[in-house]
């Protein structure tokens, strides 16, 4: 069994929540560590698969059945499927107000947290559970081209890890994005995906896509922004260090696991990544996905980018304070551009970094430090953490 690094801080959160929401993408683990953890408190637990006939039927009358496991953790899956639910849980919680009453879990933040702000303010807490992150697993390059999802990553071969991807894309696209409550077609959803995929860490450009797809640029945002709050898909905002530059105002896409990115664009080994165009970007949207699964919640990222071709590719801030300027380079020795010293210099952050696969950990410049992810993570990102 993995351990995950997020199970403290949900337990934590969990004895001292009376609901706990843990959501996040489809089979990225969180049934299993709801239950593990539902297991290490100090009271008895109550799974109930929301998609599943028979458990649909004991909360027939949920009231009753809430009731009659009043001292019980009751763990309800796919909530969303069952938004009603909000409300009795409200009622539930407000008659006996005590830690781990209920641990919901959700594939869609929209729905989810849109149902229980209206019900359950100030009685929920909720986290985010992403895919592996390299702290868990310590095997990068497997990590990068099978991803972070569980079953993908401990696929035996490449022939059950393309199968389990292809699964998995065609379920979301033809019936759990309809069923949550995106009405679009499975092919115009599909084309679009590996559209985004293709445009790997590139400003988004709307008209682009709508003529592709033959539907409005307002349709395709609404799709998108879909896709992100379904947790497969992030946006990048750009950063403004200073109203008077010229700044890009897009946000930048990624595909946010990179084996799902790697399905799109048929790669299934590390030969056929080293000599494919997307490497480049996949490995930087690889890297901001495990760097922001070890961010804290009041940290914010973004990208920065003129029209005079300054850019870095992530800027992490707190509160509105830069604290790290990151440039991700696919290089055991990266050089960097005139471009690249100018945005360390807008953006005037504490730390500046050049983050690479494997590189030694060296300064490269007075405040320009080039290291790899994995000391990134362990010597840098959990040491500004715990300041």
């Amino acid at each position: 069994m993995i351990k995950r690094i997020i199970a403290d801080k949900l337990l934590k959160t969990i004895q001292n929540f009376p609901v706990t929401g843990i959501i996040g993408p489809r089979q990225v683990g969180k049934t299993t560590i709801a239950k593990e953890l539902a297991n290490m408190i100090n009271k008895s637990s109550i799974y109930l698969d929301l998609e599943n006939p028979r458990d649909q039927i004991k909360l027939s009358d949920p009231v009753l059945f809430f009731e009659s496991h009043i001292n019980d953790c009751i763990i309800l899956d796919e909530i969303q499927l069952m938004p009603d639910l909000f409300s009795i849980i409200r009622s539930m919680v407000d008659l006996k107000r005590t830690p781990a009453r209920f641990i919901i879990l959700g594939s869609a933040s929209p729905v989810l947290i849109q149902q229980s702000s209206q019900s359950l303010a100030g009685r929920i807490a909720y986290i985010e559970l992403s895919g592996f992150n390299l702290l868990e697993i310590d095997n990068q390059t497997k990590l990068w081209l099978n991803g972070g999802f569980p079953d993908a990553f401990l696929s035996k071969d490449k022939e059950i890890w393309f199968q389990w991807v292809y699964n998995y894309i065609k379920t979301y696209t033809e019936r759990d994005l309809p069923a949550l409550g995106l009405q679009v077609s499975s092919k115009i959803m599909y084309n679009l995906w590996n559209m985004l995929a293709h445009s790997q860490g590139q400003t988004i450009n709307y008209s682009n896509f709508s003529r592709s797809l033959d539907i409005s640029s307002s349709t395709v945002k609404k799709y998108i922004d879909f896709l992100e709050n379904a947790f497969l898909i992030r946006q990048l905002p750009p950063y403004f260090s200073n109203v008077k530059k010229r700044i890009i105002k897009a946000p930048k896409v990624f595909i946010r696991d990179s084996g799902v990115l790697h399905y799109f664009m048929n790669i299934t080994t590390e030969n056929d990544m080293q000599g494919h165009p997307i490497k480049g970007s996949s490995f930087e949207g690889f890297v901001i996905e495990q760097i922001v699964q070890m961010l804290p919640d009041n940290y914010n990222i973004f990208f920065y980018r003129t029209q005079h071709g300054a850019e870095c590719d992530l800027v992490i801030t707190q509160s509105i304070k830069p604290i790290m300027a990151i440039e991700i380079k696919y290089s055991s020795t990266p050089r960097l551009t005139k471009g690249n010293m100018i945005s360390f210099e807008d953006i005037a952050a504490v730390n500046n970094y050049v983050i690479t696969p494997n590189s030694d950990d060296f300064l490269i410049d007075k405040n320009i430090r080039v290291c790899s992810l994995n000391d990134f993570l362990k010597k840098y990102l959990m040491t500004s953490r715990s300041n």
